[in-house]
């Protein structure tokens, strides 16, 4: 399948598949949106609730892709201590990795270049503060149980991956998180949202990013 670079509307890059017209992140501004749900509706609420003496965080995120999100996450995350589990069923390549130039654009050249670099499968510590381990595996394959304090959910959307926001998936999801722990993602869809609340979620409609008019924050009570 086709595989463009992208600029997006604030700047930054992404990767286009024009035969689905579809893109890694929003045409509108990749950076701002993967600021705006992931960082402001996501992280830095559940920073303000931590005790100065537990502040650490176990975050997982459904679709590795390029990334934006794990290097955001470490940026932002400031002396709260994160261990990061990302999956991607399909890793992008060192090419299309390098023409995201995303170290660059973030300042912050040789985290970005070993978070691409260290090995699938292996978790390692990259900072004092922050650890990863980089699965490969499907959304389907996902056996987690009350682990995780949020979930970045950045799959393809719905129109072009319909199978990643069905019930069953957001049960696997559910059960991943601990009690209190919260879903931050960028779709809005009625279909979805339902979902989410079938398995027991709490669904909040927030204010979007850039192009889009709302997203979904859910919670496990």
């Amino acid at each position: 399948m086709k595989r463009e670079i992208m600029i997006t509307g604030d700047g930054s890059k992404t990767i286009h598949m024009p035969d689905l017209n579809e893109q890694y992140h929003s045409k509108h501004g990749a950076l701002q949106e993967a600021l705006h749900v992931f960082i402001k509706m996501g992280l830095q609420p559940l920073q303000e609730s931590l005790q100065p003496d537990n502040a650490s965080l176990n975050i997982l995120e459904y679709g590795f892709g390029t990334g934006l999100n794990a290097i955001l996450t470490k940026q932002h995350a400031s002396t709260t201590r994160i261990h990061y589990t990302a999956m991607e069923a399909y890793p992008v390549s060192a090419d299309e990795v390098l023409a995201m130039d995303y170290g660059s654009l973030l300042k912050d050249q040789i985290f970005y270049e070993a978070l691409h670099e260290m090995d699938w499968e292996i978790d390692k510590q990259l900072t004092s503060t922050f650890s990863i381990i980089k699965k490969q595996m499907k959304f389907e394959e996902v056996k987690f149980d009350n682990q995780f304090d949020l979930i970045y959910f950045d799959a393809f959307g719905p129109r072009t991956q319909p199978e990643l926001w069905t019930i069953p998936i957001f049960q696997k999801a559910f059960d991943s998180l601990k009690n209190g722990g919260v879903l931050t993602t960028y779709c809005a869809q009625g279909q979805a949202r339902r979902n989410m609340q079938e398995v027991g979620f709490n669904v909040e409609r927030l204010p979007g990013p850039p192009g889009k008019r709302e997203m979904l924050r859910a919670t496990k009570l």
